[in-house]
C-alpha cells in the first residue's frame, strides 16, 4: 500500500491532489459527483472583502486545447462565506483552503484576519494576480515589490499556512517566488492563468467583454511544468503545481518536476470526477513502479 500523504509545511494532506480555485465552487457543488473526503483538499473560489458581481458577459471562450476566462472574481464576500458556506463544509475530512483576492494589501489582510478569527481553516491561498488599484491597476504579482507587500500584510494577519499563487505573466517567476518566501510565505502555487485573447472574426470583435482573459487548460501545461521545475529549485518552501492537468500522468509530471502537491482546475469542467481518477492513477503508478511513498517522486528528475 503506497503512502500518498504529503506535507505542505505544517499542513498535512492525505494525498497530493487539490482542486484549483474558481473551478470547484465551494466544493459542495461537486458532492453529487465525488466523495469530497477522497481529496487531499479543495480550494474554494476567490473570496474578497466585499461581494463582487464579476465582469460582464461574455466572460468565457473556448480555445484550442484550453479556455479563456474573465469571470472577475464573482463571489458573495468573506462574511457570507464564513456565515453561510463554511458551516456546510467544515465537517469534511478534507483540508479546506480559501483563495483570497483584494484590491489593496489591507483588503487581503482583513479577509485573512476574519477567516482566522471566525473559522478553523488552516490555510489560505493568496491570489496576487489581482490588479493593484492604488498603483495603476498592474497586478501585484508582476513585481517583487507588489508581491512582497501583499505577502507581508497577510503574514501579519493570518497565523496559519500562507500559500502565494504566482502569476506566469512575468519575466522571471523565481524572483517573485524568492520575494514572497522572504516575507514569510509557507508555500507557493503556480501557475495562475496566462494572459490571452481571442477574436470572433465574423463579428470582428473580441470574444470576451474584457478583451483579454486568462488562458488555462492543457495548452499551458508545458509552460507550467517548466516554471514549477525552475521555482522548486529556487526556493526552500514547498511548491504546488497547477496548469493544464487533465490526467494522473499530467499530475505526475509536476510532482517529478518538484511539486509537493498539485491542483486540478479546468479539467473539473470536463469531468467532475477527474480528481478521484487522478488519485487512483497515482496509486496505480506507484504500485507498478514499486514506489512505497509518493514523497520519493517529488523532484525525482533532479536527482
Amino acid at each position: 500500500m503506497v503512502n500518498l500523504n504529503v506535507n505542505i509545511g505544517s499542513l498535512s494532506l492525505k494525498n497530493p491532489v487539490l482542486t484549483a480555485s474558481g473551478t470547484f465552487g465551494y466544493g459542495i457543488e461537486f458532492s453529487d459527483f465525488i466523495d469530497l473526503e477522497r481529496l487531499g483538499g479543495f480550494i474554494v473560489k476567490g473570496t474578497t472583502l466585499e461581494p463582487r458581481q464579476g465582469n460582464d458577459y461574455p466572460r468565457m471562450a473556448e480555445t484550442p486545447s484550453g479556455m479563456l476566462n474573465a469571470v472577475g472574481l464573482q463571489n458573495k464576500g468573506v462574511d457570507y462565506f464564513i456565515d453561510h458556506i463554511y458551516p456546510e463544509i467544515r465537517h469534511l475530512d478534507s483540508k479546506i483552503i480559501v483563495n483570497v483576492s483584494g484590491a489593496t494589501p489591507d483588503d487581503y489582510a482583513e479577509v485573512c484576519r476574519r477567516i482566522a478569527e471566525r473559522t478553523s481553516i488552516e490555510a489560505v491561498e493568496i491570489n496576487i494576480s489581482c490588479p493593484n488599484v492604488k498603483q495603476g491597476g498592474m497586478a501585484f504579482g508582476t513585481t517583487t515589490a507588489g508581491a512582497s507587500q501583499v505577502t507581508k500584510a497577510v503574514r501579519a494577519a493570518f497565523p496559519g499556512m500562507v500559500i502565494v499563487k504566482l502569476s506566469p505573466n512575468v519575466t522571471d517567476v523565481t524572483e517573485i517566488a524568492r520575494a514572497v518566501e522572504a516575507e514569510g510565505a509557507d508555500a507557493v502555487s503556480l501557475i495562475n492563468t496566462l494572459m490571452g485573447m481571442a477574436i470572433d472574426v465574423e463579428r470582428m470583435r473580441p470574444c470576451l467583454s474584457t478583451v483579454t482573459g486568462g488562458l488555462s487548460g492543457p495548452a499551458v501545461r508545458p509552460v507550467a511544468v517548466r516554471m514549477v521545475w525552475q521555482t522548486a529549485k529556487a526556493v526552500s518552501i514547498p511548491v504546488i503545481g497547477l496548469g493544464g492537468i487533465m490526467t494522473g500522468r499530467d499530475a505526475l509530471e509536476f510532482i517529478l518536476a518538484g511539486a509537493t502537491a498539485v491542483e486540478i482546475g479546468t479539467a473539473n469542467f470536463i469531468d467532475p470526477a477527474v480528481t478521484v481518477k487522478v488519485i487512483e492513477y497515482i496509486e496505480e503508478f506507484c504500485d507498478r513502479h514499486g514506489v512505497k511513498d509518493i514523497n520519493e517522486l517529488i523532484g525525482a528528475i533532479n536527482r
